[in-house]
C-alpha cells in the first residue's frame, strides 16, 4: 500500500527565485488540514505532519478558552512554564505568549456571555446539522433560528455542504480579534512628549507623565493619557508607538511585566507574619529605647552580605557579620547571637522588611523574646532610620567585600 497523499490531493509546484521546485498543497487541504507542509532548508516538502496523525481543523495553533486558562493561571502568580503544562501545552509556547504580551493579559479572562455561541454549541450544530431542521436546532439550543443560519453561513464550508464545530470556532475566534491602533502610535506630538520624559535627564514614571500631561497641555483633550497605555506601549510587542528599548527607563528596569499576584504569593511564604500595623504606639513616638530595625546588605554579585540593626531612639547600630552564607538560619543565628549581649530593658521588637532571610521569625522570637514585626511590602520608609543608616559612608552598600565596623 502507498505511504503517500491521497489520490484526491493532487501536488503542484512553483519556483522560487533560485529555480528550485518547491511542493505546495492545495488550499482545500491546508483548509480542512489546518496547515500545509512544511518546507526543509533545501526545499523539501515534509509530509509527516500530512498523513499519519490526526489533524485539528481550523487554523493551528490553540483555541481561545485554552488561552484564557493559560492567562488565568498567570494571574494568580503562576510561572508561564507551569502554566503551560496545566493547560496542555509545551513550555515554547508558554513562555513565548508571555514574551510577546510584555507580561500583560492580552484578552479578556472572563468567560464570553451567553449571546455569543461557544464550542459547545457549534459541536451540538455540527451533530445535529443534516438531520434536524434548522428551526430544531435553535429550539434545542434556546436561540434564534437566524443565529443558526448566520452561524451556518458564516463560519460553515463555502460551498455550504459542511459544518466542523473547530473550524467555525476558530473562524469565529480570529473575527473578533478587532485591533484598535494604540492612541500613541496615532499622535505624533503625544508620542513625542511621552518618549522625552521617559528618556530625558528626568526619568519620569508613567504616572507622573499620565498627570503632568493635564497640566502642560490643559486645553488640548488629544494630550491625554493613562499610565497603564504608556505601559501597554512599552511591554506588548506590536501595540505601537514606543520604542522596546524604553523599558531600560522605567525604575524598575524590566522588559516585561511581573504579575502583582506572583509577588504577593512569594511574599506569602514567610509565616507566623506580625504586620508593622500592629506594633505598639510606643515604637512610633521613639520614647521607649529598646525598639531596633534591621536590614541586610548584600555586596557586589552576592559574594558576601552584611546585617544592620539600629536602635530607633538612640540610633546605636550593630552589624551581622555573615561571612559565609546569608540564609534564614544563620541571620537568625547572628542576630540572636548579637542582640542577646544587650539588657533585657533595650531588646524590646525588631521591624524587618519581607525577604526571605527573616523566614525564622518564630524561632527568633522565642530564643530572644524580642518581637518581630515587618512592613508592608515596598514600604521602606516604614524602616527609615535603618535605610539611612544603610546610605552611611561606613555601610557601602553594593561593594565586593563587606566587614564589620564600628561605627
Amino acid at each position: 500500500m502507498s505511504s503517500g497523499p491521497p489520490t484526491a490531493l493532487r501536488w503542484r509546484t512553483r519556483s522560487d527565485d533560485r529555480g528550485r521546485r518547491r511542493s505546495v498543497i492545495p488550499n482545500t487541504f491546508h483548509l480542512y488540514a489546518g496547515r500545509a507542509p512544511r518546507l526543509g532548508s533545501r526545499g523539501r516538502c515534509n509530509t509527516r505532519l500530512m498523513w499519519g496523525a490526526v489533524m485539528r481543523p481550523g487554523r493551528s495553533g490553540y483555541s481561545r478558552q485554552m488561552k484564557r486558562e493559560f492567562w488565568r493561571l498567570i494571574a494568580t502568580g503562576s510561572q508561564s512554564d507551569a502554566a503551560a503544562r496545566a493547560v496542555g501545552m509545551s513550555r515554547t509556547v508558554g513562555s513565548r505568549w508571555f514574551n510577546q504580551a510584555g507580561g500583560m493579559t492580552p484578552l479578556e479572562l472572563s468567560e464570553p456571555s451567553g449571546r455569543y455561541l461557544s464550542i459547545t454549541d457549534r459541536e451540538e450544530i455540527a451533530v445535529l446539522r443534516g438531520h434536524v431542521s434548522v428551526r430544531e436546532i435553535a429550539r434545542r439550543l434556546n436561540r434564534s433560528p437566524s443565529t443558526i443560519t448566520r452561524e451556518l453561513k458564516r463560519n460553515g464550508s463555502r460551498q455550504g455542504d459542511d459544518y466542523r464545530a473547530g473550524l467555525a470556532q476558530a473562524r469565529a475566534d480570529h473575527r473578533s480579534q478587532r485591533p484598535k491602533p494604540s492612541k500613541l502610535a496615532g499622535c505624533q506630538a503625544l508620542r513625542q512628549y511621552v518618549q522625552d520624559k521617559l528618556g530625558g535627564a528626568e526619568r519620569w514614571s508613567p504616572e507622573q507623565i499620565a498627570r503632568r500631561i493635564r497640566v502642560d497641555f490643559a486645553d488640548d483633550e488629544g494630550m491625554r493619557i493613562s499610565h497603564e497605555a504608556i505601559y501597554q506601549a512599552l511591554y506588548v510587542q506590536g501595540l505601537g508607538g514606543l520604542r522596546r528599548e524604553l523599558t531600560t527607563c522605567l525604575r524598575t528596569g524590566r522588559a516585561l511585566r511581573k504579575p502583582r499576584a506572583r509577588v504577593d504569593h512569594r511574599r506569602m511564604r514567610i509565616k507566623n507574619m506580625v504586620m508593622i500595623s500592629e506594633r505598639p504606639a510606643e515604637v512610633a513616638d521613639r520614647a521607649v529605647p529598646g525598639h531596633w530595625e534591621g536590614d541586610l546588605i548584600v555586596g557586589k554579585n552576592s559574594g558576601s552580605a552584611i546585617g544592620t540593626l539600629v536602635e530607633r531612639t538612640t540610633r546605636f547600630t550593630m552589624l551581622l557579620h555573615l561571612p559565609e552564607d546569608r540564609g534564614a538560619v544563620a541571620v537568625r543565628d547572628a542576630i540572636a547571637g548579637t542582640i542577646l549581649t544587650l539588657p533585657a530593658q533595650l531588646r524590646r521588637s525588631l521591624t524587618w522588611d519581607q525577604g526571605r532571610e527573616l523566614v525564622e521569625n518564630a524561632q527568633l522570637t522565642f530564643d530572644t523574646d524580642v518581637a518581630v514585626y515587618f512592613c508592608d511590602p515596598h514600604s521602606p520608609w516604614q524602616r527609615g532610620t535603618n535605610e539611612n543608616t544603610n546610605g552611611l559612608p561606613g555601610l557601602p552598600e553594593g561593594h565586593g567585600s563587606l566587614c564589620p565596623r564600628t561605627l
